[in-house]
């Protein structure tokens, strides 16, 4: 009889943790290994934020909290999605997580029964069908093509549900395309989903802030009023305040659902970090110019990117809406040979072709979904980003 838990069959470890892990470890054998794997900015948390939490250590605030979150961070919450989303919540429509990961895993633990489906649009984020199936439930794909510059059509959606469909989750910016709805296409969403009153919405808006073009940012809830109650509206500090270390995420919803989740929580982490939850209720009550000044260096990285890539005979990237990453196609290199012999077949192949003879890490876009695709992850700096962009060119044309 084997020690370990049959559900651990359904998952796997999270390929973009281990493109970094692999990375890392190159790095300390002495390579010049560029990184372009891991979701996380560069720039420093804000002074005025690390102070707070200075303050907090100071003032003794170190001891366990509320199970979902302290008072003054749920109605600092609560002061965010009235001022930018104009969605209103109380106190007690508010849960408090290690991290916006954290909130997802357990709305969907809380909800979930065997047999129930969740519609994830694809590419997706790595975790989000790995969630669903340690939860019970089962994980239902809908493709999106790069011509539609990877985003759900309401005919696709209208396709997908069924009497079992519980939840459809909806990343905007999306991790790995960087595509974003505008308001004109949330609404062809959200009109399919007034209709499927027993599916509910997970809105994961953890790249809001990170928009480009003068992108007018809207979320499921704030176009279609009528899904409120079956919206869970999730965000977190991690990208926006370059925060990822701290571990607080966060969500809005319906009340007898907000319970629940933090009963999950009362029997698993218990309360997130007293410091870091102090942190989070200055940057979001606190100046916010760091958004913009960070949004607007993301938008010259991926403009620099998108451009590079681009260049390169046999890859085309999409300029994407959002986020900090490009979603590019490598299509055109499959089938070549490299110096050495080995012959390109997927996707997988090529990123491995790119870290061992260009000691360049990106993640194969089929741990995203999404089969002869690469995700680099533009969160670093502007000359790491052109360093790796003259490799990946060269080894591009190392190829025969």
């Amino acid at each position: 009889m084997t020690f370990i838990s049959a559900r651990l069959s359904s998952i796997k470890p999270s390929p973009t943790i281990a493109v970094t892990t692999k990375a890392r470890e190159l790095k300390a054998a002495g390579k010049d290994v560029i990184g372009l794997g891991a979701g996380e900015p560069d720039f420093d948390t804000e002074d005025n934020v690390k102070n707070a939490a200075i303050e907090a250590i100071k003032n003794g605030d170190t001891k366990y909290t509320a199970v979902d979150g302290t008072p003054a961070l749920k109605e600092a919450i609560c002061a965010k999605f009235k001022r930018e989303n104009d969605l209103e919540y109380k106190p007690s429509q508010i849960t408090v997580g290690s991290g916006a990961k954290h909130v997802i895993y357990n709305a969907l633990m809380a909800t979930l029964n065997e047999g129930d489906e969740v519609i994830i649009p694809a590419p997706y984020w790595v975790s989000y069908p790995d969630m669903v199936a340690l939860a019970g439930g089962t994980p239902v794909f809908v493709p999106c093509s790069s011509e539609n510059n990877f985003k759900l059509h309401a005919e696709q959606l209208e396709n997908a549900i069924t009497t079992h469909t519980k939840w459809i989750i909806l990343n905007s910016p999306s991790n790995p395309t960087g595509a974003a709805y505008s308001h004109d296409e949330m609404k062809a969403l959200t009109d399919v989903l007034v209709k499927h009153s027993h599916v509910h919405i997970m809105a994961d808006d953890i790249y809001e802030h990170i928009v480009y073009d003068d992108f007018k940012f809207v979320t499921p809830a704030q176009v279609e009023p009528e899904l409120f109650d079956r919206t869970l509206t999730i965000n977190g500090v991690s990208k926006a305040y370059s925060m990822t270390g701290w571990r607080i995420g966060y969500a809005g919803g319906n009340e007898d659902l907000i319970k629940a989740i933090s009963k999950i929580q009362s029997q698993s982490t218990s309360n997130p970090c007293s410091i870091s939850q102090a942190a989070a209720v200055e940057a979001l009550n606190g100046p916010q110019e760091c958004l913009k000044d960070h949004a607007n260096l993301f938008k010259g990285r991926r403009d620099m990117v998108v451009k590079m890539l681009n260049e390169i005979d046999g890859i085309t990237c999409n300029s994407p809406e959002g986020a900090f990453y490009v979603f590019a196609s490598c299509k055109g290199l499959l089938g070549k040979t490299s110096p050495n012999g080995s012959k390109i077949e997927n996707d997988t192949d090529f990123a491995s072709y790119l870290l061992e003879e260009a000691l360049v890490a990106v993640v194969p876009g089929i741990a995203f979904g999404a089969a002869n695709f690469f995700r680099i992850s533009y969160a670093t700096s502007d000359e790491a980003l052109v360093n790796a962009c003259g490799r990946i060119a060269e080894a591009c044309s190392n190829l025969s």
